[in-house]
Protein backbone atom coordinates (compact mmCIF):
# COMPACT_ATOMS: atom_id res chain seq x y z
CA UNK A 1 0.00 0.00 0.00
CA UNK A 2 1.55 3.09 -1.21
CA UNK A 3 0.46 5.32 1.39
CA UNK A 4 -1.85 4.67 4.75
CA UNK A 5 -5.50 5.77 4.11
CA UNK A 6 -6.97 7.64 7.18
CA UNK A 7 -9.96 5.72 8.57
CA UNK A 8 -12.32 7.23 11.21
CA UNK A 9 -14.40 4.54 13.14
CA UNK A 10 -17.55 5.26 14.72
CA UNK A 11 -18.79 3.53 17.57
CA UNK A 12 -16.44 1.34 19.47
CA UNK A 13 -18.83 -1.72 19.57
CA UNK A 14 -17.44 -5.41 18.14
CA UNK A 15 -18.27 -4.39 14.56
CA UNK A 16 -16.12 -1.20 14.97
CA UNK A 17 -13.75 -2.36 16.73
CA UNK A 18 -13.49 -5.53 14.66
CA UNK A 19 -13.25 -3.50 11.26
CA UNK A 20 -10.63 -1.05 13.33
CA UNK A 21 -8.08 -3.50 14.75
CA UNK A 22 -8.17 -5.38 11.03
CA UNK A 23 -7.63 -2.44 9.10
CA UNK A 24 -5.06 -1.71 11.29
CA UNK A 25 -3.62 -4.98 11.05
CA UNK A 26 -3.33 -4.49 7.40
CA UNK A 27 -1.85 -1.05 7.72
CA UNK A 28 -4.81 1.67 7.95
CA UNK A 29 -4.61 4.54 10.12
CA UNK A 30 -7.26 3.90 12.25
CA UNK A 31 -8.95 6.20 14.81
CA UNK A 32 -11.74 4.90 16.46
CA UNK A 33 -14.16 7.40 18.67
CA UNK A 34 -17.21 6.33 20.98
CA UNK A 35 -19.33 8.47 23.55
CA UNK A 36 -19.35 5.83 26.11
CA UNK A 37 -17.11 5.39 29.09
CA UNK A 38 -16.05 1.74 28.18
CA UNK A 39 -16.10 0.16 24.69
CA UNK A 40 -17.81 -3.14 23.72
CA UNK A 41 -21.52 -1.47 22.98
CA UNK A 42 -24.27 -3.61 23.31
CA UNK A 43 -21.90 -6.06 24.32
CA UNK A 44 -20.19 -4.07 27.21
CA UNK A 45 -20.08 -4.56 30.96
CA UNK A 46 -21.14 -2.62 34.38
CA UNK A 47 -19.95 -3.13 38.04
CA UNK A 48 -21.38 -2.95 40.90
CA UNK A 49 -20.27 -3.91 44.48
CA UNK A 50 -18.43 -7.00 42.98
CA UNK A 51 -20.87 -8.48 40.39
CA UNK A 52 -20.00 -8.21 36.87
CA UNK A 53 -23.34 -7.28 34.87
CA UNK A 54 -23.30 -7.94 30.39
CA UNK A 55 -24.90 -4.82 29.24
CA UNK A 56 -26.98 -6.77 26.26
CA UNK A 57 -25.40 -9.42 24.63
CA UNK A 58 -24.87 -12.55 26.59
CA UNK A 59 -23.66 -15.37 24.75
CA UNK A 60 -21.42 -15.42 21.75
CA UNK A 61 -21.26 -17.48 18.38
CA UNK A 62 -18.27 -18.18 15.80
CA UNK A 63 -15.97 -19.31 18.86
CA UNK A 64 -15.50 -23.06 17.05
CA UNK A 65 -12.82 -24.01 14.40
CA UNK A 66 -13.71 -22.03 11.22
CA UNK A 67 -16.07 -19.46 13.13
CA UNK A 68 -15.78 -15.67 12.55
CA UNK A 69 -14.13 -14.95 15.88
CA UNK A 70 -11.85 -17.48 15.44
CA UNK A 71 -11.06 -16.57 11.92
CA UNK A 72 -10.51 -12.88 12.73
CA UNK A 73 -8.77 -13.46 16.50
CA UNK A 74 -6.11 -15.66 13.92
CA UNK A 75 -5.71 -12.93 11.78
CA UNK A 76 -4.81 -10.91 14.52
CA UNK A 77 -2.79 -13.34 16.05
CA UNK A 78 -4.39 -12.64 19.41
CA UNK A 79 -6.37 -15.85 21.65
CA UNK A 80 -9.65 -16.40 21.58
CA UNK A 81 -11.04 -15.49 25.17
CA UNK A 82 -12.29 -18.95 27.51
CA UNK A 83 -15.57 -19.75 26.86
CA UNK A 84 -17.48 -23.02 27.78
CA UNK A 85 -20.50 -24.05 25.30
CA UNK A 86 -23.88 -23.46 26.39
CA UNK A 87 -25.70 -26.80 26.74
CA UNK A 88 -28.42 -26.62 26.41
CA UNK A 89 -28.26 -23.49 24.24
CA UNK A 90 -31.76 -22.13 25.75
CA UNK A 91 -34.31 -23.55 28.16
CA UNK A 92 -37.75 -22.79 26.58
CA UNK A 93 -40.83 -22.42 29.04
CA UNK A 94 -44.27 -22.29 27.53
CA UNK A 95 -47.45 -21.31 29.40
CA UNK A 96 -48.24 -23.16 32.23
CA UNK A 97 -45.22 -25.74 31.50
CA UNK A 98 -43.03 -26.34 34.22
CA UNK A 99 -40.42 -28.75 31.79
CA UNK A 100 -38.50 -27.00 29.27
CA UNK A 101 -38.02 -26.84 25.70
CA UNK A 102 -34.17 -27.80 25.47
CA UNK A 103 -32.23 -26.63 22.93
CA UNK A 104 -28.73 -28.84 22.74
CA UNK A 105 -26.33 -28.73 21.52
CA UNK A 106 -25.56 -31.98 20.24
CA UNK A 107 -27.65 -32.39 17.12
CA UNK A 108 -29.08 -36.17 18.10
CA UNK A 109 -30.38 -35.32 21.50
CA UNK A 110 -31.96 -32.05 20.00
CA UNK A 111 -33.49 -33.83 17.45
CA UNK A 112 -35.02 -36.54 20.14
CA UNK A 113 -36.24 -33.64 21.97
CA UNK A 114 -38.09 -31.87 19.54
CA UNK A 115 -39.56 -34.85 18.04
CA UNK A 116 -40.63 -35.40 21.58
CA UNK A 117 -41.59 -31.91 22.06
CA UNK A 118 -43.64 -31.60 18.40
CA UNK A 119 -44.57 -35.20 17.21
CA UNK A 120 -44.89 -34.82 13.76
CA UNK A 121 -42.90 -31.50 13.00
CA UNK A 122 -39.37 -33.42 11.66
CA UNK A 123 -40.03 -32.73 7.67
CA UNK A 124 -40.42 -28.84 9.17
CA UNK A 125 -37.05 -29.76 11.05
CA UNK A 126 -35.71 -31.65 8.23
CA UNK A 127 -36.23 -28.86 5.73
CA UNK A 128 -34.38 -26.19 7.77
CA UNK A 129 -31.75 -28.74 7.93
CA UNK A 130 -30.85 -28.49 4.47
CA UNK A 131 -31.59 -24.95 3.78
CA UNK A 132 -29.00 -24.55 6.46
CA UNK A 133 -26.43 -27.26 5.11
CA UNK A 134 -26.67 -25.09 1.86
CA UNK A 135 -26.32 -21.86 3.45
CA UNK A 136 -23.48 -22.25 5.97
CA UNK A 137 -21.26 -23.57 3.27
CA UNK A 138 -21.94 -20.62 1.04
CA UNK A 139 -21.27 -18.26 3.82
CA UNK A 140 -18.05 -19.62 4.11
CA UNK A 141 -16.85 -18.85 1.31
CA UNK A 142 -17.66 -14.82 2.13
CA UNK A 143 -20.04 -13.79 -0.41
CA UNK A 144 -20.88 -9.97 -0.52
CA UNK A 145 -24.61 -9.54 0.56
CA UNK A 146 -26.15 -7.11 -0.79
CA UNK A 147 -24.20 -6.80 -3.80
CA UNK A 148 -23.86 -2.99 -4.36
CA UNK A 149 -20.93 -3.14 -7.48
CA UNK A 150 -19.14 -5.55 -9.48
CA UNK A 151 -16.79 -6.18 -7.17
CA UNK A 152 -19.02 -7.68 -4.94
CA UNK A 153 -21.26 -9.53 -6.98
CA UNK A 154 -17.94 -11.28 -8.32
CA UNK A 155 -17.25 -12.17 -4.57
CA UNK A 156 -21.17 -13.34 -4.81
CA UNK A 157 -20.80 -15.36 -7.95
CA UNK A 158 -17.00 -16.92 -5.96
CA UNK A 159 -18.83 -18.14 -3.42
CA UNK A 160 -22.49 -19.87 -5.40
CA UNK A 161 -22.12 -23.95 -6.02
CA UNK A 162 -24.84 -26.01 -7.40
CA UNK A 163 -25.81 -27.39 -4.14
CA UNK A 164 -26.58 -23.44 -3.45
CA UNK A 165 -29.37 -23.42 -5.48
CA UNK A 166 -31.42 -25.76 -2.81
CA UNK A 167 -32.11 -21.96 -1.34
CA UNK A 168 -33.37 -20.23 -4.46
CA UNK A 169 -37.20 -21.57 -4.10
CA UNK A 170 -37.18 -20.36 -0.73
CA UNK A 171 -35.50 -16.92 -0.82
CA UNK A 172 -39.28 -14.82 -1.24
CA UNK A 173 -40.44 -17.42 1.88
CA UNK A 174 -41.49 -16.94 5.50
CA UNK A 175 -41.17 -19.21 8.31
CA UNK A 176 -44.34 -18.93 8.13
CA UNK A 177 -44.98 -20.12 4.58
CA UNK A 178 -43.18 -23.45 5.87
CA UNK A 179 -45.06 -24.18 8.83
CA UNK A 180 -48.32 -23.88 6.33
CA UNK A 181 -46.76 -26.05 3.78
CA UNK A 182 -46.05 -29.25 6.10
CA UNK A 183 -49.45 -28.26 7.56
CA UNK A 184 -47.77 -27.12 11.30
CA UNK A 185 -49.56 -23.77 11.12
CA UNK A 186 -51.86 -24.78 13.69
CA UNK A 187 -49.71 -26.59 16.38
CA UNK A 188 -49.61 -24.03 19.15
CA UNK A 189 -46.87 -24.50 21.11
CA UNK A 190 -44.46 -25.03 17.84
CA UNK A 191 -45.49 -22.10 16.58
CA UNK A 192 -45.04 -20.59 20.20
CA UNK A 193 -41.57 -21.63 20.63
CA UNK A 194 -40.61 -20.37 17.00
CA UNK A 195 -42.04 -17.59 17.92
CA UNK A 196 -40.23 -17.20 20.80
CA UNK A 197 -36.81 -17.47 19.65
CA UNK A 198 -37.13 -16.02 16.30
CA UNK A 199 -38.11 -13.19 18.07
CA UNK A 200 -34.76 -12.93 20.03
CA UNK A 201 -32.65 -13.59 16.61
CA UNK A 202 -34.20 -11.93 14.08
CA UNK A 203 -36.22 -9.40 16.06
CA UNK A 204 -39.67 -10.61 14.31
CA UNK A 205 -42.15 -13.31 14.89
CA UNK A 206 -42.06 -16.92 12.76
CA UNK A 207 -44.52 -15.48 10.46
CA UNK A 208 -42.40 -12.39 9.30
CA UNK A 209 -38.86 -13.68 9.71
CA UNK A 210 -37.44 -14.98 6.14
CA UNK A 211 -37.14 -18.38 6.22
CA UNK A 212 -33.53 -18.75 5.11
CA UNK A 213 -32.52 -16.61 7.84
CA UNK A 214 -34.39 -18.49 10.13
CA UNK A 215 -32.42 -21.71 9.08
CA UNK A 216 -29.39 -20.50 10.20
CA UNK A 217 -30.64 -18.84 13.19
CA UNK A 218 -32.17 -22.02 14.63
CA UNK A 219 -29.40 -24.14 13.93
CA UNK A 220 -26.45 -22.40 14.51
CA UNK A 221 -26.36 -23.06 18.48
CA UNK A 222 -25.94 -27.44 17.14
CA UNK A 223 -22.19 -29.02 16.82
CA UNK A 224 -19.81 -28.22 15.65
CA UNK A 225 -21.49 -24.37 15.85
CA UNK A 226 -22.83 -23.29 19.18
CA UNK A 227 -23.16 -20.25 21.36
CA UNK A 228 -20.46 -19.62 23.89
CA UNK A 229 -20.35 -18.45 27.76
CA UNK A 230 -17.35 -16.20 28.08
CA UNK A 231 -15.55 -16.75 31.18
CA UNK A 232 -15.36 -13.36 32.87
CA UNK A 233 -17.45 -11.32 31.05
CA UNK A 234 -18.82 -10.22 27.77
CA UNK A 235 -16.43 -7.48 28.09
CA UNK A 236 -13.27 -9.82 27.78
CA UNK A 237 -14.19 -9.88 23.93
CA UNK A 238 -14.09 -6.05 23.36
CA UNK A 239 -10.71 -6.06 25.25
CA UNK A 240 -8.97 -8.52 23.34
CA UNK A 241 -10.04 -6.37 20.07
CA UNK A 242 -8.77 -3.40 21.83
CA UNK A 243 -5.67 -5.01 22.59
CA UNK A 244 -5.09 -5.26 18.75
CA UNK A 245 -5.69 -2.88 17.94
CA UNK A 246 -3.61 -0.65 19.69
CA UNK A 247 -1.08 -3.55 19.03
CA UNK A 248 -1.23 -2.24 15.52
CA UNK A 249 -1.12 1.45 15.72
CA UNK A 250 -4.85 1.94 15.83
CA UNK A 251 -6.11 4.96 18.43
CA UNK A 252 -9.17 4.18 21.00
CA UNK A 253 -10.66 7.26 21.95
CA UNK A 254 -13.99 7.23 24.34
CA UNK A 255 -15.70 9.41 25.31
CA UNK A 256 -15.80 11.08 21.92
CA UNK A 257 -19.22 11.42 20.05
CA UNK A 258 -19.31 11.77 16.18
CA UNK A 259 -21.88 14.48 14.90
CA UNK A 260 -21.40 14.56 11.79
CA UNK A 261 -19.50 12.99 8.59
CA UNK A 262 -18.49 15.92 6.12
CA UNK A 263 -18.24 15.28 2.36
CA UNK A 264 -16.24 17.10 0.10
CA UNK A 265 -17.83 19.26 -2.25
CA UNK A 266 -17.51 17.49 -5.54
CA UNK A 267 -20.96 16.16 -7.21
CA UNK A 268 -19.72 13.10 -8.85
CA UNK A 269 -17.55 11.35 -6.35
CA UNK A 270 -18.77 12.70 -3.34
CA UNK A 271 -17.59 11.22 -0.65
CA UNK A 272 -16.82 11.39 3.17
CA UNK A 273 -13.51 13.87 3.45
CA UNK A 274 -13.85 14.78 7.92
CA UNK A 275 -16.12 14.19 11.12
CA UNK A 276 -16.75 16.61 13.92
CA UNK A 277 -15.72 14.91 16.83
CA UNK A 278 -17.18 17.01 20.28
CA UNK A 279 -15.61 15.70 23.63
CA UNK A 280 -18.55 14.94 26.01
CA UNK A 281 -15.87 13.81 29.08
CA UNK A 282 -13.34 15.79 30.35
CA UNK A 283 -11.78 18.25 32.38
CA UNK A 284 -12.55 21.81 33.00
CA UNK A 285 -12.33 24.14 29.30
CA UNK A 286 -12.80 20.30 27.39
CA UNK A 287 -15.92 19.02 27.89
CA UNK A 288 -18.37 20.07 24.90
CA UNK A 289 -15.27 21.16 22.99
CA UNK A 290 -15.42 19.91 19.09
CA UNK A 291 -12.54 19.13 16.17
CA UNK A 292 -12.23 18.21 13.03
CA UNK A 293 -10.82 14.65 12.45
CA UNK A 294 -9.81 14.42 8.12
CA UNK A 295 -10.60 10.83 6.96
CA UNK A 296 -10.24 8.97 3.49
CA UNK A 297 -13.09 6.86 4.55
CA UNK A 298 -14.97 6.46 7.97
CA UNK A 299 -16.41 3.09 9.01
CA UNK A 300 -20.04 3.65 11.34
CA UNK A 301 -20.65 0.82 13.47
CA UNK A 302 -24.49 2.52 13.99
CA UNK A 303 -27.90 1.79 13.31
CA UNK A 304 -29.36 2.54 9.88
CA UNK A 305 -31.33 5.02 11.89
CA UNK A 306 -28.39 6.73 12.90
CA UNK A 307 -26.10 6.92 9.71
CA UNK A 308 -28.62 8.56 7.70
CA UNK A 309 -28.85 11.49 10.74
CA UNK A 310 -24.77 11.78 10.56
CA UNK A 311 -25.00 12.19 6.64
CA UNK A 312 -23.95 15.88 5.92
CA UNK A 313 -27.00 18.04 3.83
CA UNK A 314 -25.09 18.12 0.89
CA UNK A 315 -24.84 14.43 0.92
CA UNK A 316 -28.30 14.02 1.75
CA UNK A 317 -29.81 16.05 -1.45
CA UNK A 318 -27.35 12.94 -3.45
CA UNK A 319 -30.26 11.21 -5.42
CA UNK A 320 -28.65 7.74 -4.05
CA UNK A 321 -28.03 9.33 -0.95
CA UNK A 322 -31.98 10.51 -0.51
CA UNK A 323 -33.33 7.27 -1.72
CA UNK A 324 -30.98 5.58 0.74
CA UNK A 325 -32.48 7.54 3.63
CA UNK A 326 -36.15 7.25 2.66
CA UNK A 327 -35.99 3.81 2.69
CA UNK A 328 -34.31 4.24 6.42
CA UNK A 329 -38.03 6.42 7.30
CA UNK A 330 -39.76 3.37 5.59
CA UNK A 331 -38.57 0.88 8.26
CA UNK A 332 -40.90 -0.33 10.76
CA UNK A 333 -40.54 0.80 14.02
CA UNK A 334 -37.40 -1.29 16.06
CA UNK A 335 -37.92 -3.12 19.23
CA UNK A 336 -36.20 -1.80 22.79
CA UNK A 337 -35.95 -3.37 25.40
CA UNK A 338 -36.37 -3.42 29.24
CA UNK A 339 -33.51 -5.46 31.29
CA UNK A 340 -33.55 -6.08 35.02
CA UNK A 341 -30.12 -6.73 36.54
CA UNK A 342 -30.25 -9.12 39.70
CA UNK A 343 -27.06 -9.73 42.04
CA UNK A 344 -27.96 -12.44 44.41
CA UNK A 345 -27.62 -15.31 46.52
CA UNK A 346 -26.41 -18.40 44.69
CA UNK A 347 -29.28 -20.02 46.64
CA UNK A 348 -31.81 -18.12 44.81
CA UNK A 349 -30.76 -20.07 41.30
CA UNK A 350 -32.43 -23.74 41.13
CA UNK A 351 -29.76 -26.69 40.64
CA UNK A 352 -28.60 -27.26 37.56
CA UNK A 353 -29.67 -24.10 36.64
CA UNK A 354 -29.61 -23.97 32.47
CA UNK A 355 -27.01 -20.46 31.54
CA UNK A 356 -29.83 -19.44 29.51
CA UNK A 357 -33.73 -19.67 30.05
CA UNK A 358 -37.19 -18.04 28.19
CA UNK A 359 -40.29 -17.82 29.29
CA UNK A 360 -43.74 -17.40 27.98
CA UNK A 361 -46.39 -16.12 30.56
CA UNK A 362 -49.92 -16.11 28.55
CA UNK A 363 -50.65 -17.48 25.32
CA UNK A 364 -52.38 -14.20 24.36
CA UNK A 365 -50.11 -11.80 25.27
CA UNK A 366 -47.41 -10.34 23.51
CA UNK A 367 -43.36 -11.67 23.02
CA UNK A 368 -42.55 -8.71 24.76
CA UNK A 369 -43.98 -6.30 27.87
CA UNK A 370 -42.57 -8.69 31.00
CA UNK A 371 -45.00 -11.95 29.34
CA UNK A 372 -42.04 -12.87 27.82
CA UNK A 373 -38.74 -12.82 29.91
CA UNK A 374 -35.06 -13.89 28.28
CA UNK A 375 -32.76 -14.80 31.37
CA UNK A 376 -28.95 -15.23 31.67
CA UNK A 377 -27.63 -16.91 34.80
CA UNK A 378 -23.78 -16.90 36.02
CA UNK A 379 -22.38 -20.18 37.03
CA UNK A 380 -20.19 -20.38 40.01
CA UNK A 381 -16.69 -19.62 39.40
CA UNK A 382 -16.96 -17.50 35.90
CA UNK A 383 -15.83 -13.93 37.25
CA UNK A 384 -19.69 -12.30 37.44
CA UNK A 385 -20.44 -12.53 41.02
CA UNK A 386 -18.45 -12.90 44.30
CA UNK A 387 -18.04 -16.37 46.22
CA UNK A 388 -21.79 -17.91 46.68
CA UNK A 389 -23.41 -15.15 44.94
CA UNK A 390 -24.50 -15.48 41.26
CA UNK A 391 -25.90 -12.94 38.59
CA UNK A 392 -29.54 -13.12 36.97
CA UNK A 393 -30.51 -10.65 33.66
CA UNK A 394 -33.48 -10.81 32.54
CA UNK A 395 -34.59 -8.79 29.30
CA UNK A 396 -37.88 -7.76 27.55
CA UNK A 397 -38.60 -6.60 24.32
CA UNK A 398 -40.71 -3.11 24.61
CA UNK A 399 -42.45 -0.21 22.46
CA UNK A 400 -39.98 2.14 22.46
CA UNK A 401 -42.52 4.88 22.28
CA UNK A 402 -44.15 4.71 25.64
CA UNK A 403 -40.83 5.03 27.53
CA UNK A 404 -40.00 8.28 25.78
CA UNK A 405 -43.51 10.01 26.32
CA UNK A 406 -45.16 11.30 29.00
CA UNK A 407 -43.38 13.04 32.34
CA UNK A 408 -40.35 11.80 33.95
CA UNK A 409 -42.62 11.32 36.78
CA UNK A 410 -44.71 9.01 34.22
CA UNK A 411 -41.23 7.36 33.39
CA UNK A 412 -40.30 6.54 36.70
CA UNK A 413 -43.89 5.03 37.26
CA UNK A 414 -43.52 2.70 34.18
CA UNK A 415 -40.00 1.44 35.30
CA UNK A 416 -40.89 0.49 39.13
CA UNK A 417 -44.02 -1.07 37.34
CA UNK A 418 -42.00 -2.79 34.88
CA UNK A 419 -39.50 -4.00 37.48
CA UNK A 420 -42.27 -5.03 40.06
CA UNK A 421 -43.22 -7.22 37.24
CA UNK A 422 -40.45 -8.71 36.30
CA UNK A 423 -39.24 -9.73 40.04
CA UNK A 424 -42.96 -11.37 39.99
CA UNK A 425 -42.44 -13.32 37.07
CA UNK A 426 -38.84 -14.43 37.70
CA UNK A 427 -40.08 -15.62 41.36
CA UNK A 428 -42.06 -18.59 39.96
CA UNK A 429 -38.62 -20.03 39.03
CA UNK A 430 -36.28 -18.60 41.06
CA UNK A 431 -36.67 -18.09 45.05
CA UNK A 432 -36.02 -13.85 45.11
CA UNK A 433 -37.06 -13.80 48.14
CA UNK A 434 -36.08 -9.87 49.47
CA UNK A 435 -33.31 -11.46 51.59
CA UNK A 436 -31.75 -13.28 48.54
CA UNK A 437 -31.57 -9.80 46.71
CA UNK A 438 -28.21 -7.90 46.89
CA UNK A 439 -28.72 -5.48 43.73
CA UNK A 440 -31.45 -4.82 41.65
CA UNK A 441 -31.26 -2.13 38.79
CA UNK A 442 -33.25 -1.96 35.62
CA UNK A 443 -32.55 -0.20 32.05
CA UNK A 444 -34.76 0.85 29.43
CA UNK A 445 -34.82 2.35 26.32
CA UNK A 446 -33.72 5.76 27.59
CA UNK A 447 -30.78 3.93 29.50
CA UNK A 448 -29.46 2.51 26.67
CA UNK A 449 -29.92 5.47 24.45
CA UNK A 450 -27.85 6.97 26.77
CA UNK A 451 -24.97 4.68 26.81
CA UNK A 452 -25.19 3.61 23.06
CA UNK A 453 -26.19 6.27 21.23
CA UNK A 454 -28.57 4.17 19.13
CA UNK A 455 -31.93 6.64 18.09
CA UNK A 456 -33.90 5.85 21.02
CA UNK A 457 -32.42 3.46 22.46
CA UNK A 458 -33.82 0.60 19.87
CA UNK A 459 -32.07 -2.82 20.08
CA UNK A 460 -31.25 -5.66 17.91
CA UNK A 461 -30.52 -4.55 14.33
CA UNK A 462 -33.25 -4.51 11.70
CA UNK A 463 -36.18 -6.91 11.78
CA UNK A 464 -35.10 -9.86 9.24
CA UNK A 465 -38.22 -9.86 6.96
CA UNK A 466 -38.09 -10.51 3.53
CA UNK A 467 -37.81 -7.09 2.19
CA UNK A 468 -34.93 -6.64 5.10
CA UNK A 469 -32.31 -9.84 4.71
CA UNK A 470 -29.68 -10.81 3.20
CA UNK A 471 -29.64 -9.66 -0.33
CA UNK A 472 -32.48 -7.65 0.15
CA UNK A 473 -30.94 -6.10 2.71
CA UNK A 474 -28.66 -3.01 4.30
CA UNK A 475 -25.05 -3.34 2.57
CA UNK A 476 -22.24 -2.31 4.43
CA UNK A 477 -21.40 -0.31 0.77
CA UNK A 478 -23.31 2.89 1.25
CA UNK A 479 -24.57 4.93 -1.74
CA UNK A 480 -21.93 7.36 -0.37
CA UNK A 481 -18.60 6.24 -1.67
CA UNK A 482 -15.90 5.53 1.09
CA UNK A 483 -18.99 5.75 3.94
CA UNK A 484 -19.66 2.08 5.50
CA UNK A 485 -21.80 0.67 7.77
CA UNK A 486 -21.19 -2.40 9.80
CA UNK A 487 -23.38 -3.57 12.69
CA UNK A 488 -26.98 -5.44 13.41
CA UNK A 489 -28.39 -3.08 10.21
CA UNK A 490 -26.28 -5.00 7.38
CA UNK A 491 -26.02 -8.34 6.78
CA UNK A 492 -25.84 -10.96 8.09
CA UNK A 493 -27.74 -9.44 11.23
CA UNK A 494 -27.63 -9.41 14.93
CA UNK A 495 -25.49 -10.95 17.75
CA UNK A 496 -21.21 -10.73 17.84
CA UNK A 497 -21.01 -13.16 15.20
CA UNK A 498 -23.13 -11.18 12.83
CA UNK A 499 -21.50 -7.96 13.68
CA UNK A 500 -18.45 -9.29 13.15
CA UNK A 501 -18.93 -10.24 10.17
CA UNK A 502 -20.40 -7.72 8.34
CA UNK A 503 -16.75 -5.87 9.57
CA UNK A 504 -15.00 -8.29 7.89
CA UNK A 505 -16.92 -7.75 4.49
CA UNK A 506 -16.51 -4.11 5.19
CA UNK A 507 -12.64 -4.23 5.88
CA UNK A 508 -12.05 -6.54 2.19
CA UNK A 509 -14.15 -3.85 0.50
CA UNK A 510 -12.09 -1.05 2.05
CA UNK A 511 -8.83 -2.92 0.80
CA UNK A 512 -10.24 -3.25 -3.06
CA UNK A 513 -11.28 -0.55 -3.02
CA UNK A 514 -7.47 1.22 -1.83
CA UNK A 515 -5.54 -0.86 -4.52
Amino acid sequence: MASSPRVVVIGAGIGGLTAAALLAKRGYGVKVYDQAIVPGGCASTFKRRGFTFDVGATQVAGLEPGGIHQRIFQELGIDLPESRPCDPACAVFLPGESEPISVWRNLEQWKAERSRQFPGSEPFWNLLAQLFAASWDFQGRDPVLPPRSPWDLLQLAKALRPATLITVPYTFSTVGDALRLFDLDQDLRLRTFLDMQLKLYSQVTAEDTALLYAATALAVSQEPQGLFHLEGSMQVLSDRLVTALQAHGGELYMGHKVEAIHSNGKRRGKRPESVTVKLIRGGKGKRGRTFTEPADHVVANVTAQDIANLIDPAAKAEPLVKGYGDRIKQLPDGSGAFVIYLGVDQAAVPQDCPPHLQFLYDYDGPIAENNSLFVSVSHPGDGRAPEGKATIIASSFTDVGRWWSGSEADYETLKREFTVGAIARLGSYFDLRPEHIVICETATPRTFHKYTARERGIVGGVGQRIPTFGPFGFATRTPLKNLWLVGDSTHPGEGTAGVSYSALTAVRQIDQSCR
